[in-house]
């Protein structure tokens, strides 16, 4: 059987054009769909990455945003340098003068961080590092359990799974979280493992401590959930 994988669900206003800011800076093909629009992993561990059509208007930060990693000193430079040709913008997110990540927007403005080069935090994972989510310690302790991937960190309210090379993590900050409104921008999914009954898999999630928001129709997607801190995702089917 297949491992489950970790995927991220971004909602845009022009999901062509988001989702080919992320395609250059990630250097990853795109499927579209006709329904979404998908950037293909290279790898097994890669996070599955898909935007959805949206009319509302990003007016919030997001919960959840992405770290991109530097091996070189001058690589945090090169970095934002590359994304701003592309469209991002610098972002003021209230970060301190002494903070040395860099905040910048795509090209709808959903926050990312280019962190710089000696992150001891990051050491060894890929150009996409990581995923920093809002969430208690015990959301966190639900998605190790949900993924199947250990904590790689848990102190302080603060914890962490990493995919099963280590090529990334995903990490949740603890409070205070961020303002909501209706519905996440950014949001997660879990895809599942090849020969999993879509039943077992909802309750597996329920007793987990997920809520079931609603079953969907059709073989893509199973279900849509809420996960202990009442953050959506997404069942979905293998791929």
């Amino acid at each position: 059987m297949t491992p489950r994988r970790f995927g991220i669900c971004i909602d845009a206003n022009d999901p062509e054009r988001v989702a080919g800011f992320w395609a250059a800076v990630l250097g990853r093909e795109i499927e579209n769909t006709g329904d979404e629009i998908r950037l293909s992993p290279r790898t097994e561990d890669d996070f599955r990455i898909r935007f959805l059509p949206t009319d509302a208007p990003k007016t919030l930060a997001n919960p959840h945003h992405l770290h991109l990693t530097s091996n070189l000193p001058d690589d945090q430079q090169r970095t934002v340098d590359r994304l701003l040709g592309l469209g991002a913008t610098h972002l003021d997110v209230g970060q301190l003068p002494e903070e040395d990540h860099i905040v910048l927007g795509d090209p709808e403005g959903n926050e990312l961080c280019v962190i710089p080069a000696g992150n001891s935090w990051l050491a060894g994972t890929g150009f996409l590092g990581e995923v920093a989510a809002d969430g208690s310690r015990e959301n966190g302790v639900f998605w190790s359990a949900a993924l199947g991937w250990p904590l790689v960190w848990d102190q302080d309210g603060e914890t962490a799974v990493a995919t099963p090379s280590g090529s990334a993590k995903v990490a949740w900050g603890g409070p205070p979280p961020v303002p909501r409104g209706p519905r996440d921008r950014f949001r997660f999914d879990l895809i599942a493992p090849e020969d999993t009954d879509p039943a077992a898999e909802i309750r597996r999630l329920e007793e987990l401590g997920a809520t079931l928001v609603a079953e969907s129709d059709g073989e893509r997607r199973w279900a849509r959930m809420t996960d202990p801190d009442a953050y959506e995702f997404e069942v979905l089917a293998p791929r």
